[in-house]
C-alpha cells in the first residue's frame, strides 16, 4: 500500500461506527470486526485480572477493551488494536482522561484470550505489540490450553517466550513479580 492508500484506510477505519457490542480494530492494514465475547472468555479475563489485582508487587491499573494506537509497520497505517486487558502501574494514571485511541507509552502488559480467529492473537497482534515496544504480552490460548508470555520486544517480535499448560504456574516478571495460577483456567 502506498501512503495515500494508508491514509484512506485509516480515515475509513476512524470513521467506522461499529454497531453496539461489536469492536472494530485495524491490524496490519486489515479492518477486523469482533463479536461480543462468550462466558469462558469473560471467566479467563476475570481470573487474570483478579490475580493481578491481589498478587502484583506493583499496584496496577487495568482497562478492558482500551484502544491502543500503535506504530505503523511501514507498509500499513498505524495499528489500532483493542487488547482484552491493558495493565499499567497505578502511579502513572494512564487511563484517566485518555482518548479512545491512546498511545501505549507506560503500558506494562497487554493480555488477549484467543477468539474466533486465534492466529490474529497468536501472530498478528503479537507483532503489533512487539513493534510498539510493549514489554509483556500475555496470551491465554483456549484451543491449546496454554498461556504464553512474550517478553523483551525487538522490532516486530518478542525475543523471549515462556509457556505454561493450563494448571501449571507461569512466572510474571517485574513489575508484577508473582506466579500466575492457571488452575482456574481449566
Amino acid at each position: 500500500m502506498n501512503t495515500t492508500d494508508n491514509e484512506i484506510l485509516l480515515e475509513l477505519f476512524l470513521a467506522l461506527d461499529a454497531p453496539e457490542g461489536l469492536r472494530a480494530e485495524l491490524v496490519n492494514g486489515e479492518i477486523l470486526i469482533r463479536l461480543p465475547v462468550d462466558g469462558y472468555h469473560c471467566h479467563l479475563i476475570s481470573e487474570l485480572t483478579g490475580q493481578v489485582w491481589r498478587k502484583s508487587a506493583t499496584e496496577m491499573q487495568m482497562s478492558e477493551n482500551k484502544g491502543l494506537r500503535l506504530v505503523a509497520s511501514g507498509h500499513h497505517p498505524a495499528d489500532h488494536v483493542i487488547p482484552d486487558v491493558t495493565f499499567a502501574p497505578e502511579e502513572l494514571r494512564l487511563f484517566r482522561g485518555a482518548p479512545s485511541w491512546m498511545e501505549p507509552d507506560g503500558v506494562a502488559m497487554v493480555a488477549e484470550v484467543t477468539s474466533a480467529k486465534p492466529d490474529q492473537d497468536r501472530i498478528a497482534k503479537r507483532h503489533c505489540y512487539a513493534r510498539a515496544g510493549i514489554p509483556l504480552y500475555l496470551l491465554i490460548d483456549r484451543e491449546k490450553s496454554q498461556v504464553s508470555l512474550f517478553a523483551k520486544p525487538h522490532r516486530d517480535e518478542y525475543t523471549e517466550v515462556h509457556l505454561a499448560a493450563f494448571g501449571e504456574p507461569l512466572a510474571l516478571p517485574a513489575p508484577f513479580d508473582f506466579d500466575l495460577d492457571t488452575k482456574p483456567f481449566l
